[in-house]
């Protein structure tokens, strides 16, 4: 924990970027939650709570190849504010949804939004090794976790009360507030970029981006190793709980909102607890003890409150999961691609994550229990320690 709040001190750019995150990312469950109520309430079939949740992701499967040109090609200061600002507006015109005669203009709304929240949050993690060593870079990436995880607890735990007094659209009216205080803390930002003076046009440099991970087959590898991390996305099989398993016992919005602020929580402990131990050698375990938290929280689903035990295990490991395997493509990836392969790293993982949301809906409509699908997503888990055993272990 020294270490996370020592550079925090003596980094002012990381220390805005992270408090920038912090109330943005707080503030966007608010609007998450009020989606997924508003959907609830207009009694929409499982496959549109599928589809939204996987229009969370799709944007940036679709945007990779332009988006890493964008990242390569100019600085990241005026990036991050076209792209925040685009994302305020688009939560605002949340708005005018008011039945599900509006259902796709909703989803083109979340398309654009998350599509631009990935962009800048790929210029971010591109422009991070840029300014950091290897050992600051590693802590940098445990801060972002840890933010993402305490904005998503409180989130998570003030959006479902706040929805539930307040009402769904007051949610968006408070996310777009959020948004234009970030866009002022962003005039605070200093930093210090050298002018990208590349004059290669956009085609060549997706075609150059392509050829680079070509010729590096075990960069391709991480990428894929930090694919499988994506299957913690569980937007879906939440929804599916609160809707179905859990109705009886609190509101869509409380029950949302509980079950993630339980899982936030794992998440947030966990990079602390595991910081110092996670290496090369052990991750192998962290995988396995994702997959048996997993199929923990799965058998335990049957009792709303016992399942708690369950999804915060399943919490502890999937921080480090996250930004341990992303640091490793961060620190093999040549610099002059950072923009194209985070964007493709982002691709993959959020491709991965949209399947998952769409495949959770499917199996549930085929008729599987949700304790199943979560036991299967544990099996997962287990199948990525083998991979990482025998495909990238002793490469490192």
């Amino acid at each position: 924990m020294n270490q996370h709040i020592a550079l925090l001190k003596h980094n002012k750019t990381i220390r805005i970027l992270a408090l920038i995150q912090l109330i943005c990312y707080f503030g966007a469950w608010f609007s998450h939650v009020g989606i997924f109520t508003l959907l609830i309430n207009l009694n929409a079939a499982t496959w549109m709570i599928g589809l939204t949740a996987a229009s969370a992701y799709i944007p940036s499967v679709i945007l990779a190849p332009f988006a890493g040109v964008i990242i390569d090609r100019f600085r990241a200061y005026p990036l991050f504010f076209i792209f925040m600002f685009i994302e305020a507006i688009t939560v605002i015109l949340l708005l005018l949804v008011d039945s599900l005669e509006w259902f796709w203009f909703l989803q083109l709304m979340v398309f654009i939004r998350m599509g631009t929240a990935g962009i800048y949050f790929q210029v971010e993690m591109s422009l991070l090794p840029r300014i950091l060593s290897k050992d600051d870079l590693k802590i940098a990436n445990e801060i972002h976790s840890i933010i993402w995880a305490l904005s998503y607890t409180l989130g998570m735990a003030f959006a479902g009360l706040f929805v539930a007094k307040y009402g769904v659209y007051n949610s968006f009216i408070f996310d777009f507030l959020i948004y234009i205080v970030g866009i002022a803390l962003l005039i605070k930002l200093n930093l210090k970029e050298n002018k990208k003076s590349t004059q290669q046009k956009a085609i060549h440099m997706i075609v150059q981006g392509f050829i680079y991970l070509k010729n590096n087959p075990f960069l391709i590898k991480l990428l894929l190793l930090h694919g499988f991390v994506a299957v913690t996305t569980y937007d879906t099989l939440i929804g599916i709980l609160a809707k179905v398993n859990y109705k009886e016992i609190l509101s869509a919005s409380l029950t949302i909102g509980v079950l993630n602020t339980i899982r936030a929580f794992g998440l947030i402990v966990g990079p602390f607890v595991l910081s110092k131990f996670v290496n090369s050698k052990n991750l192998f375990y962290i995988f396995i003890a994702q997959g048996v938290g997993l199929i923990s929280w799965g058998l335990l689903q049957g009792n709303f409150y016992l399942s708690f035990i369950g999804l915060f295990v399943t919490g502890l490991t999937t921080s480090t999961l996250w930004s341990y395997t992303y640091t490793l493509v961060q620190n093999v990836c040549d610099s002059k691609f950072y923009g194209r392969v985070i964007a493709y790293l982002d691709m993959i993982y959020l491709g991965i994550a949209a399947i998952t949301s769409i495949l959770v809906g499917f199996l549930y409509d085929l008729g599987l229990p949700a304790w199943l699908i979560t036991v299967l997503m544990g099996v997962h888990f287990i199948i990525a320690a083998l991979y990482y055993t025998k495909n990238i272990y002793h490469k490192l």
